[in-house]
C-alpha cells in the first residue's frame, strides 16, 4: 500500500507539472503576435482595447506606386497586408491611413488601401490650389476626411495653401492636418486662429523638449484646443525625446499635458510604419508604444472617448 500511495503521489506531481506547462504555453501563444514589418518585438500590446478601437495615424507604401518627384523620404514597402498584422499586435479595429509625402498629390494608392478596409478606414490626403472640386468629391466618396500639410521644409504643399484650401473643405466637413516644427506652427499662428475648419496638429505639435509643457508651442495649441479649434495627435513618441525607450517619459508627461487641457481633442495613433525612424535603424517596438497611452491616460473611460468616439466623430465613421 505504501508504495502504492508513493507512486500516486509521483503521477500527481508529474500531472500537476504538464498542466503548468501548458497554462504557460497557452499564456505564451495568447501573448505572442506575428512578427510585423517595421516593428520591433512579437508580443502583443497588454492595453485592452475597446471595441471601434482606431488608429489614427499610420501610412501605407507599395513599390507599385512612383515616388513623387519632390520626395526626400522613401520608405521600404508597408502594405495593407503587413499593416493587418499591425492590428493584431495593438488590438485596433479602425484605422485612418495617411498619404505621406513621398507620394505627393497622387492619393491612388490611399484611396485603393482605404476600400480594401471594407467601411472601417478613412484617409487624409494630400492636395495643392490645383485640386478640382470633381476630385475633391471623388476623394470624399472614396472616404477621404481632410487635407494633410508637411510644411517644413516646404514640398507638395506650403503655407500660402492652407487658408484657400480649408476654405474648400471646409463644407464638406473636413479638417486640416499639419506636420511641422513647433518653431514653425509658431511663426504661423494666425492661420491656425483663422481657419473655417479645425486643424489637427501632429506628432505632439513637435514641441521641443525638455520641460515642453512650458514651452510657447504648447501654450498656443492648449489655447486652440481649448477653444474647440484643434485636435492634437498623441504619436511619435520618439520624434522630440531626450529620454528614448522604453519609457520615453517626456513625450509621455507631454502627451499627458495635452490630454489634460482637452481630453476630448485627443486621437491616438501608432505612426506605423515609422518612416522618419526607418534611415535611423531605429525602428520602434509598436506594443511598448500602445501601452504607454495607459500612462498618458490612466483613465479607461476617457481612454475609450479618445480611441473610439472621437476618431468616429471627426472622420465619419457610422
Amino acid at each position: 500500500m505504501a508504495r502504492f500511495d508513493e507512486k500516486r503521489r509521483t503521477t500527481l506531481k508529474a500531472l500537476g507539472a504538464l498542466t503548468m506547462l501548458g497554462g504557460c504555453a497557452q499564456t505564451q501563444v495568447q501573448t505572442q503576435g506575428p512578427q510585423v514589418k517595421w516593428s520591433t518585438g512579437t508580443e502583443r500590446a497588454t492595453l485592452p482595447m475597446p471595441a471601434n478601437a482606431t488608429d489614427c495615424h499610420h501610412h501605407i507604401y507599395d513599390h507599385r506606386y512612383p515616388w513623387a518627384p519632390e520626395a526626400t523620404l522613401k520608405p521600404g514597402d508597408a502594405t495593407v497586408d503587413d499593416y493587418r498584422q499591425l492590428q493584431q499586435r495593438i488590438g485596433t479595429t479602425r484605422n485612418v491611413i495617411i498619404q505621406p509625402s513621398s507620394y505627393g498629390v497622387d492619393n491612388r494608392l490611399l484611396v485603393e488601401s482605404i476600400a480594401r478596409f471594407d467601411g472601417r478606414a478613412r484617409g487624409i490626403a494630400v492636395v495643392n490650389t490645383s485640386v478640382t472640386q470633381t476630385e475633391l468629391v471623388a476623394l470624399d466618396r472614396a472616404g477621404v476626411r481632410g487635407i494633410r500639410f508637411n510644411l517644413a521644409p516646404p514640398g507638395t504643399t506650403t503655407l500660402d495653401m492652407v487658408k484657400p484650401l480649408a476654405a474648400r473643405i471646409a463644407p464638406m466637413g473636413w479638417h486640416v492636418q499639419v506636420n511641422a516644427p513647433a518653431a514653425f506652427l509658431l511663426q504661423a499662428r494666425s492661420v491656425w486662429y483663422d481657419l473655417p475648419c479645425p486643424v489637427v496638429f501632429d506628432h505632439l505639435a513637435h514641441v521641443p523638449e525638455p520641460d515642453a509643457v512650458h514651452q510657447p508651442a504648447f501654450q498656443m495649441v492648449s489655447e486652440l484646443l481649448t477653444s474647440g479649434k484643434a485636435y492634437v495627435k498623441l504619436i511619435g513618441f520618439y520624434n522630440e525625446t531626450r529620454v528614448g525607450p522604453p519609457t520615453y517619459a517626456d513625450s509621455v508627461a507631454l502627451a499627458s499635458g495635452f490630454a489634460q487641457v482637452a481630453p476630448e481633442r485627443m486621437l491616438w495613433g501608432s505612426d506605423w510604419p515609422h518612416p522618419t525612424e526607418q534611415p535611423l535603424n531605429r525602428i520602434p517596438d509598436d506594443a511598448l508604444l500602445t501601452d504607454l497611452f495607459a500612462k498618458v491616460v490612466p483613465d479607461e473611460a476617457t481612454r475609450k472617448m479618445i480611441l473610439v468616439d472621437t476618431p468616429a466623430k471627426l472622420y465619419g465613421f457610422n
